[in-house]
C-alpha cells in the first residue's frame, strides 16, 4: 500500500512518518496492495487535525479525527473511523477490497462496536419536491430559510442540478456533479 502524507501548519518528523507508516500498513488487511492512501495533516489554533482518504476503484472512503495537542490520538482516531467504515460497508466493498480478507478479522483500531453501530441503515422516509431553477444567492437564502443543511436546485446560469450544503466549519460548500 502506498501512503501519500502532507501537512499544513507542521513539520512531519520522522517520528510522525514512522507512526502514520507503521499504523496505516495494518490497514493492508482490508486493502489491495495497490491502494493508494492520503493522510493529510493539519494544525488550527490547539486542534490537531487528520484526515485520511482512500480511493478504491470509485468510491472514496474518508475519514477526519481531531484533537487538542495531540497528533497521534487523531491518527488512530481517524484509522478507527476508516476501518468502522470499512467493517461496516464491507458487503458493498468486497469487490472493490481485499476479497481474501476474512469475515470474522479482528478490528485493529476500533475499541468497541456497539449493537447500533453494526446495523444497516435504512431509508424511512422518501420526499419530492419540485427543482426550480435560481441563483446560488437564492439557494443559500432558501437553505436558511428551511434551516436545512443542504439544498438541491437548478443553477439558473448553467441549468445544472447542484447541491448547497453548509460545512462543519460553518461555510458552504456546492456540489456540482460531472456526467
Amino acid at each position: 500500500m502506498k501512503t501519500t502524507m502532507t501537512a499544513k501548519g507542521m513539520n512531519i518528523t520522522p517520528a510522525i512518518e514512522n507512526r502514520v507508516l507503521r499504523k496505516t500498513q495494518t490497514m493492508g488487511k482490508y486493502l489491495r496492495q495497490d491502494t493508494e492512501m492520503f493522510v493529510r495533516m493539519r494544525r488550527e489554533k490547539a486542534l490537531r487535525i487528520v484526515e485520511i482518504t482512500v480511493p478504491i476503484n470509485g468510491v472514496l472512503l474518508r475519514a477526519e479525527a481531531s484533537s487538542e495537542d495531540n497528533l497521534f490520538m487523531s491518527i488512530d482516531r481517524a484509522l478507527a473511523k476508516l476501518e468502522k467504515q470499512i467493517l461496516k460497508h464491507r458487503t458493498r466493498l468486497d469487490k472493490r477490497l481485499r476479497e481474501e480478507i476474512p469475515a470474522d478479522a479482528q478490528p485493529e483500531f476500533i475499541e468497541d462496536l456497539t449493537p447500533a453501530e453494526q446495523e444497516e441503515r435504512q431509508v424511512v422516509r422518501q420526499k419530492t419536491y419540485t427543482v426550480r431553477p435560481m441563483s446560488m444567492e437564492d439557494a443559500v437564502m432558501q437553505m436558511e430559510l428551511l434551516g436545512h443543511s443542504f439544498f438541491v436546485y437548478v443553477d439558473v446560469d448553467s441549468g445544472l442540478t447542484q447541491v448547497l450544503y453548509l460545512r462543519k466549519d460553518g461555510n458552504l460548500g456546492v456540489l456540482i456533479p460531472e456526467a
